[in-house]
C-alpha cells in the first residue's frame, strides 16, 4: 500500500503533508488517514469541488479558472501550492479532473486528471488519462498521487 510507505518515509524524514482534492473527493485524505499514526505527518486536506472553494480556500487565481478551467495543469499547481501554504506543510498533493461518467468534452474527456505535488523544491504536475468507472478513475488518481509523492520521498 503506497499510503503506508508514504507515511513511513514522511515520518523518517520528519516531513508533513497536506492535500487539496477535487475529483478524488477526499479519497486521498481517507487513504492517508487510514494509516495508524498519520496525525504525526498529515496536516489536513481541503476538498475543493467548486471553483469558488478553489479560489477562496486554496487561492487559485480567478484568471486561471477563467482561462484554463478547473481541470488544468495550472489549476492543479495552484491548488497544491495553496494547500502547502495554508496548511503549513512540507509537501502538498492536489488532484483535479473529470471522473465521469458525464462532464467530459473532446478537449477534456472523462478520465483526464491533473495531479500536482508542491514541495520545497517547487511544483511538479502530471497529466493522466485514466479509464474505467467513476470509482476506478478516482482510485487510480489517488494511486498516481501517492506514487508521485513516493518517488519524491525516495529521492530525499
Amino acid at each position: 500500500m503506497n499510503e503506508s510507505e508514504v507515511g513511513r518515509l514522511l515520518m523518517h524524514h520528519g516531513r508533513t503533508l497536506a492535500v487539496a482534492e477535487s475529483c478524488t473527493g477526499g479519497l486521498l485524505a481517507q487513504r492517508i488517514t487510514d494509516v495508524p499514526g498519520a496525525s504525526a505527518y498529515f496536516r489536513g486536506g481541503i476538498v475543493a469541488y467548486s471553483n469558488d472553494v478553489k479560489e477562496q480556500l486554496l487561492g487559485v487565481p480567478r484568471a486561471i479558472l477563467a482561462a484554463h478551467g478547473a481541470v488544468s495543469a495550472l489549476c492543479a499547481q495552484a491548488m497544491a501550492e495553496g494547500a502547502q501554504v495554508r496548511l503549513h506543510a512540507d509537501f502538498a498533493l492536489a488532484t483535479t479532473g473529470i471522473a465521469g461518467p458525464s462532464g467530459g468534452t473532446a478537449a477534456k474527456p472523462v478520465g483526464l486528471v491533473y495531479i500536482a505535488l508542491s514541495s520545497p523544491e517547487g511544483v511538479e504536475v502530471e497529466e493522466h488519462r485514466f479509464h474505467g468507472s467513476r470509482r476506478e478513475i478516482r482510485w487510480t488518481a489517488s494511486e498516481a498521487a501517492l506514487a508521485l509523492l513516493l518517488r519524491k520521498l525516495r529521492d530525499l
